[in-house]
This record gives structure tokens, sequence and C-alpha cells, in this order.
């Protein structure tokens, strides 16, 4: 492999990032009465699924460089995805991070963004965009912007009905002293996630509600931690597969946008070692 090819392979999954990865993926297994697909590199695999969310190129236009064919690359994109592998590597790299101190409880923050959308499942009308097809992108962070968790829905299905699936999707997450957690202290969101049932089902899991009350404070009620949320997005949105919607299952937009979410949090993970 040339040694353009070796150092981006390395700058889109570097060692330490393999490492967590590595254990996850099932691995192949060899059938007594022969046959059956071959063994491929594994993480050359995943290094093309990487580029592809990075750079959003189409599959069939995956660089042969990285030793594997866009169709082994799609292939096992979509069996990686069926097994979960990406919901599992976001919470590896959370629990990394819990352990060290850096996932902040205090509060989550959630919000949401729309992409267009060419077809598919999981797409629907988006209001502010002339009725256009597109996906919303929900998100819920800690209080530093951290993501925690995420989901995909229509460009039609209000910010609000994501609020409890959300929550609920907060993995297990490790803690540097003591058992794992998954609930934080407060949850702040703008005027969009207003209800009286969310603040009493809050309220019944212990999480203070910090939510603009509509016709009373503006959405501005999140002030300073307002951008945190936001830069979390535009975050993922660096991702440019992200950018325009071209999956055609919701299911495969969803995994490249839990992996864009671990990659995330892999980042702060890898500054913290610098």
């Amino acid at each position: 492999m040339p040694a353009v090819s070796v150092d981006l392979s390395k700058r889109l999954v570097p060692d330490e990032l393999w490492e967590l990865v590595a254990p996850l993926p099932s691995t192949f297994a060899a059938r007594p009465q022969g046959g059956g697909t071959a063994p491929r590199d594994e993480r050359a695999v995943f290094t093309a699924v990487v580029y592809v969310l990075t750079s959003g190129c189409a599959w069939r236009h995956l660089p042969p460089t990285f030793g594997t064919s866009s169709a082994t690359a799609h292939r096992r994109f979509t069996v990686w995805t069926e097994a979960g592998l990406w919901r599992r590597l976001h919470r590896a790299v959370l629990d990394e991070l819990g352990a060290r101190g850096e996932v902040d409880w205090t509060s989550a923050i959630v919000d949401a963004a729309s992409v267009r959308a060419r077809r598919g499942s999981l797409t629907g009308s988006n209001p502010v965009d002339r009725g256009k097809k597109g996906s919303k992108l929900h998100v819920l962070s800690d209080a530093q912007g951290v993501p925690l968790a995420v989901a995909v829905s229509g460009a039609n299905m209000h910010d609000s009905l994501a609020l409890k699936p959300l929550i609920l999707g907060i993995p297990a997450v490790r803690s540097r002293r003591g058992p794992r957690r998954r609930r934080p202290v407060k949850l702040r969101a703008d005027k969009a996630y207003f209800a009286a049932e969310h603040l009493s089902w809050l309220r019944e899991r212990g999480l203070v509600a910090r939510i603009a009350r509509p016709g009373i404070e503006s959405g501005e009620r999140l002030g300073r931690h307002r951008w945190k949320i936001e830069r979390s997005i535009a975050w993922l949105f660096g991702y440019r597969r992200l950018t325009v919607r071209h999956e055609r299952k919701g299911s495969h937009f969803l995994a490249f946008l839990g992996l864009a979410a671990a990659l995330t949090c892999y980042k702060k993970l890898a500054k913290l070692a610098t």
C-alpha cells in the first residue's frame, strides 16, 4: 500500500481507536463443509466505512487504496449495522470517557436538525424547507456537548416526540468511581419540547426539567448552554455523509449518525492523551 494511503488510513483510524473497535465486530468462522465468505482485513473495511462517512463519497467511488472493494465494504457495513456495532462502539468510547471523569452529568441537552433526503424510510415533508423530503437528526448530549444518544426520524416528526426515546437511549456509562451511570441531573431543551406530560415523566425519573415555556419564555432559556448542543450537531455535520441523506434505508443513515457520534466522542478522548 502506498505511503500516502497508509497515512490516510492511520489518520482515519488510529491504532488507539482500532483497539476499541477490534473486539466488537463478529469474527469470521470457517464452515466445516467449506465455502462461505472469505475473511477480510476488518480494519481495512472499517477504515473504508469511516472514509465514506467522512468524505461523503458514494460507495462505488471508494478508492481501491483501502484494500477492499466497494461491494465488500458496503456488505460488511450492512452486516455490522444489523449487529448493532455502531451503538456498541459509541458506548465503548463513552465508557473510556466516563472512566476518566469526562462525561458531565450535571445536565443533558437535546436538540434536532433536518437534512434533505432523496428517498427511503424515516423521511417526510420538511415544513421549513418548502415541503421537500427530508430526515431529522435528534441529538442528546451531556452538559459539555458530548453526544450521548442519537436518533433519526422523518423531517415532519415533531421534535418533542424524540425526547423520551433519547433519554431512554442513554447507555449506562462507566464512572471514575462507583457504578455505571445513565441519568443526568437536569434536562435542558427549548420550547419545542415543552409538554405537561414530559414534565411529569421527567420528574418521575428524578430529572430536573429546564425547558422553555411557550408564550412565556423564548428558546433562549437555554442561554449559555444552547451553543454546546449546537456545536455538537455541527461536529456531526462535519461528517459529510450526514449533510444530505442518500441512504434508502433509514437504519443505514442512523448507522452513519451513530458512527459519527462515536468518532466525535473519540476525538475528545484522543485530546486527553495529548
